[in-house]
């Protein structure tokens, strides 16, 4: 009787963690989106902009062929933030702990990058994520960084310049950290505005989240099926296995 009762119990706590985990796999479902969780303490995240010869790498397609001489297959991608004209990093950039780029500190000048506050989305030494205001953050402790703006969501709390039904859409994608440290990655399917792309993120209880780009965005998500391989960036980020 034991045993059976022991198995009883047993049972019955899979089944609830099954339905916790398949209740907080819904909550990220949302048909706007390309998807995607990544969790940086188990999986293999890198920042890319140059090969080992020094050229930019630009696309999903190089960064596939890019990945393959190092014996890695590319599994996920996403620009990683906005460009200048000769595709190199506006703002902060940071591979493998070297400060390719510095931070960008210029507080008020034209475009999405400088609505402030802006934010950088980093890797830090220890494997955590983190996304943090471009005032705040603490670069020495970064093995990857993407500087980008704005900031969608701030400490919990949608950015004050966004207005509900505005109508400045974009096809848009950002990064947020989930409550649980994963990263969410979304690229909205259909043009948003950014006070519904910052509310998807906040409804997700992300304390965090940052623009990264807009109208040019693309993924690559092998486990999904999904290669949109007509973009040209600057900075990628990716899943390597």
């Amino acid at each position: 009787m034991k045993t059976n009762y022991f198995i009883l119990i047993l049972s019955l706590t899979l089944l609830l963690h099954s339905c916790a985990q398949e209740k907080e796999e819904l909550t990220i479902k949302d048909p706007r989106f390309h998807l995607k969780t990544v969790d940086p303490d188990n999986e293999n995240l890198a920042f890319y902009w140059k090969d080992d010869n020094g050229n930019k790498i630009n696309t999903f397609t190089n960064l596939e062929k890019h990945l393959k001489l190092k014996d890695q297959k590319l599994n996920y991608a996403m620009n990683g933030g906005m460009y200048l004209k000769d595709h190199s990093p506006q703002g902060l950039y940071i591979e493998n702990g070297r400060i390719i780029k510095a931070l960008d500190t210029v507080q008020k000048a034209f475009g999405n990058f400088y609505l402030q506050p802006n934010g950088v989305f980093g890797i830090q030494k220890n494997g955590k994520a983190i996304i943090q205001s471009s005032t705040a953050i603490q670069i020495e402790d970064l093995k990857y960084a993407t500087q980008s703006g704005p900031m969608l969501v701030i400490d919990g709390k949608i950015h004050d310049a966004f207005n509900e039904g505005s109508k400045n859409v974009h096809i848009r994608n950002a990064v947020g950290i989930l409550p649980d440290g994963k990263l969410l990655f979304a690229l909205s399917k259909e043009k948003i505005n950014f006070y519904d792309l910052a509310t998807f993120f906040k409804k997700q209880n992300c304390k965090n989240a940052l623009y990264l780009d807009g109208y040019v965005s693309r993924v690559y998500d092998l486990d999904n099926n999904i290669k949109q391989m007509d973009g040209n960036f600057g900075v990628l980020i990716a899943v390597y296995k």
